[in-house]
């Protein structure tokens, strides 16, 4: 009935409503959360990444005082506790139908609570340890004694995809649990046979994990009366993990509520269930009484879901103007132990050719276990991975043509009139204008003058450089989202949703759609999440979902709503429907003073006792399903300085122009820019997770050895937006949450290697740290010696 309002609260830079209690110690995580009578749990984790479980003594701890009950994976077995579903295939209609080799079934390495045969990577959960607090479980696990027949391991998933290591499962020999090819291969190798250039190049893209701020928690407890289970812990889906904890216990949905309240980060890392969630509320029934787990920092390094983890063979064909003829990729996923998510997999390989108009491309994708921790769908999964390559690739290719890198990438850009524009893939683009976000980051970054810094940089002793990259994402995400909304005569619209903030806003940007829809104020909409026994439906936040999908169902509630709400007005203000307008909250009378509100006709739904209204002819719960993915889309440019004597690199400039669609709420998602962009950084300048070549051990397991950046190793960015409206849904949205992670580490090393090209530098593996960089140069310096 009502669409844009003018000076309305949608395109607003509003204050987040939650930052005032989360700011005064208000929040509620997991870990805020005591039960009477809890009892703790720890965990045993295995020290080996690939061993025989031969036996495993737990009579000393058993006989310890405190201790409640040690378990084992037998244990569970006996109770009939199944394996966690994560489901890592990816579902939506226009997601790539990733397989095995032969079309055969993939087998996805099943994720049982606790292990009976074997353990496959350091850090695996054997065991776990019940007290009356958390030190005797502590004192308790150090006594249990395994026996392991310790076994060959590999970490590297290369080695995995060539056939150079020991299966990991029994089941899979070959280690290759994917192995699907996307694209027109016979025209793709065809045209690069024949081409007048043809650049080919290899990439690794390191491992690294979420780091969020809250540590991994859980509570659980077993109601003896009702026999259901309620478990207490932070996700990126509370109605997602009730359903697949039903399944690990081996009980109806119905009798599992998951809470899942404020949650302190995610990035991925929470999107799946974890073996401890399962573990406290079996416990519970076993015990009787509630268990808690707490994971500290260093047991998240070896236990945390991790992400990346990528090679990439790839050749580019250009002709003599330097127009970009074809491209092939080899994609090869290193998933872990067990599959939990080929998502990064899928969704990179849809978008190997990037922003870039290429007629014919293909890509092999293959996914591999390794005696590593299992990967997940970390922030942007899939898509920084693809876009450094295909932005690195370009490089050489100028370098090769002998075309500024920069004219090369923007004659090659896909144009606002060829939209929508479908990638040689097969992915379609919704729409975009990249040419506009060229041009304004140009703009902003005063890209004319960076020859004038560079000499002033080179005054100084210092190597400046300036680095340039488009990036696309797509996002669909679970395609089923629900609204319930009621309104309360006490002058609040409770809006009940599936999507789960982690630190995104969805308390203030939700209430900015359904406030503007029904013209009220922002405090008059009340956002209610995590509690499953409430929430019934909704695929939680991943994939840059949540504001594109809940938006559309809110929208499409609230319409529901007034609608409704114009057939009770006509009949309590005696008027004819069609009479009858809305706006501001109230319902008219066209040409008269007569009129009532929203929360007016509730109240009189409420007293009605003659049975012609019922108090819910007001409520409203509307699903919707999109199956149809949005691309974001950008150009971000990053200058830095470089000191040639230690390495070490100043970030001067960041620039990033984002078009996410229609804004909701500008502050917030230049909030996200922001945080998007460090984390992408972080990727190149800084963070990886490094193993022991030799026994597997993690030597990245705490913050002082697996760093990630802070205030002081970035600048103030430079943010806008380029808002492109998607045709796609009702509000004209895309996703903001993850453009500034897809790009930051292509931009970054771009600008890097354009500080390095006095010594013609062309090949460093992120992350570039200072000592890295300062190796490479001295020894260039020697070579050309």
């Amino acid at each position: 009935m009502i669409r844009n309002i003018p000076d309305g609260l949608i395109g607003r830079p509003i204050s987040r409503k939650e930052d005032t209690r989360l700011l005064t110690g208000k929040g509620r995580f997991t870990d805020d959360f005591n039960l009477e009578n809890q009892a703790y749990a720890v965990m045993v984790r295995s020290p080996h990444p690939h061993a025989v479980i031969k036996s495993i003594d737990i009579e000393t701890a058993q006989k310890m005082d405190g201790i409640l009950g040690v378990y084992i994976g037998e244990d569970c077995i006996m109770d009939g506790l199944s394996e966690i579903p994560h489901s890592p295939l990816p579902k939506t209609d226009n997601d790539l139908k990733l397989r095995a080799r032969d079309d055969k079934e993939v087998f996805i390495g099943p994720h049982m609570l606790l292990p009976c045969d074997k353990v496959r990577h350091v850090g695996e959960a054997i065991a776990m340890v019940v007290a009356d607090n958390r030190y005797q479980a502590m004192n308790a696990a150090e006594t249990i004694n395994i026996d392991f027949e310790v076994l060959q391991f590999n970490l590297d998933g290369l080695k995995a995809a060539n056939g150079e290591a020991s299966p990991v499962w029994d089941e899979l020999p070959s280690n290759t649990c994917i192995d699907a090819t996307f694209g027109d291969v016979l025209e793709t190798e065809k045209i690069i046979s024949t081409a007048r250039h043809v650049v080919r190049a290899e990439f690794y893209i390191d491992r690294v994990t979420g780091v969020p701020i809250e540590p991994r928690a859980a509570i659980g407890s077993f109601d003896k009366e009702t026999e259901r289970y309620t478990i207490y812990a932070g996700s990126g889906g509370a109605v997602r993990q009730k359903h697949e904890l039903a399944h690990v216990l081996g009980v109806l949905p119905e009798k599992v509520r998951v809470l899942s309240y404020d949650v302190g980060g995610n990035f991925g890392t929470r999107n799946r269930v974890y073996v401890e969630f399962g573990l406290v509320a079996w416990a519970a029934k076993k015990i009787g009484r509630p268990v808690k787990y707490i994971s500290d920092r260093s047991e998240a390094f070896v236990s945390d879901y991790q992400g990346r983890d990528l090679y990439s063979k790839v050749q580019l064909a250009l002709d003599e103007n330097g127009s970009f003829l074809a491209m092939s990729a080899d994609n090869i996923s290193n998933v872990g132990a067990r599959a939990v998510s080929f998502s990064p997999l899928g969704k990179g390989s849809a978008l190997i050719s990037g922003s870039y108009r290429i007629p014919v491309a293909c890509v092999r994708a293959r996914a591999v276990f390794t005696n590593t921790i299992p990967t997940q769908a970390y922030r942007s999964s899939g898509r920084p991975e693809v876009t450094y390559v295909i932005e690195q690739l370009i490089e050489k290719a100028a370098d090769q043509v002998g075309i500024d890198a920069q004219k090369l990438k923007e004659i090659n850009l896909i144009s606002q009139q060829e939209m929508p524009y479908t990638n040689p893939i097969g992915l379609t683009y919704d729409s975009g204008d990249y040419h506009k976000s060229v041009n304004l980051a140009k703009k902003m970054a005063a890209w004319d003058d960076r020859e004038k810094r560079r000499e002033i940089s080179k005054q100084k002793g210092k190597l400046r450089g300036i680095g340039f990259a488009n990036y696309v994402e797509s996002s669909i995400g679970s395609p089923v989202e629900q609204a319930e909304v009621y309104i309360k005569p006490e002058g609040i619209v409770e809006l009940v949703i599936g999507t789960q903030p982690s630190g995104q806003g969805h308390e203030t940007s939700f209430a900015q759609v359904a406030a503007d829809w029904f013209g009220l104020s922002l405090n008059e909409v009340k956002i209610i999440i995590g509690d499953t026994d409430i929430v019934k439906i909704g695929g939680g936040s991943h994939s840059g979902r949540s504001m594109r999908m809940a938006g559309t169902v809110i929208v499409r509630a609230c319409d529901e709503v007034i609608e409704k709400g114009q057939k009770l007005a006509s009949e309590l203000l005696e008027a004819s429907i069609s009479d009858i307008e809305f706006s501001n909250g109230e319902f008219f009378i066209k040409g008269t003073d007569s009129k009532i509100s929203l929360f007016e006709i509730a109240n009189n739904l409420k007293k009605s006792k003659n049975g012609k209204f019922r108090s819910s002819d007001l409520d409203v719960i509307k699903s919707n399903e999109m199956h149809t993915p949005v691309v974001p889309n950008g150009c971000h440019i990053c200058e830095v300085e470089l000191d040639p004597e230690t390495g070490e690199v100043k970030i001067v400039n960041y620039v990033a122009v984002d078009d996410v669609g229609r804004a909701i709420n500008p502050m917030i998602v230049h909030g996200q820019t922001h945080g998007a962009i460090v984390q992408g950084l972080g990727q190149a300048m800084l963070e990886c997770c490094v193993n022991n070549l030799e026994n597997g051990q993690i030597l990245s397991g705490s913050l002082l050895d697996y760093g990630i950046p802070r205030a002081g190793d970035v600048p103030h960015f430079n943010v806008e937006l380029n808002e492109i409206h998607s045709p796609t849904n009702p509000l004209g949205i895309k996703a903001g949450g993850e453009g500034g992670t897809t790009s930051a580490p292509a931009v970054y090393m771009s600008a890097v290697f354009d500080a390095l090209k006095v010594y013609d530098i062309r090949e460093l593996k992120m992350p570039v740290t200072p000592h890295n960089i300062w190796q490479t140069i001295q020894n260039t310096k020697k070579f050309n010696v």
